[in-house]
């Protein structure tokens, strides 16, 4: 299995409620995870709502493949 199965099969045994990634995107931290509508894709996310497919080079550093257009993100009410 090469990293890229590894990293998506662990992503889609993940079942928490969202806490973590909401947590993590709050923090100032990009998240990754698999979108139903991109099945075969890994996206990651950045806190300012940017999205876009990412992949591994043949250095195994994740690169940006294609970006995705930026939804409006809600701001959260204090």
């Amino acid at each position: 299995m090469d990293i890229n199965d590894a990293i998506a099969q662990a992503l889609e045994a993940d079942d928490d409620d969202g806490e973590a990634a909401r947590s993590h995107l709050a923090a100032g931290f990009w998240i990754t995870y698999v979108d139903p509508t991109y099945p075969d894709e890994i996206i990651r996310e950045w806190p300012d709502g940017r999205r876009e497919f990412v992949g591994l080079d043949n250095q195994n550093q994740i690169v940006t493949i294609w970006e995705l257009s930026t939804p409006k993100r809600k701001t959260p009410k204090a």
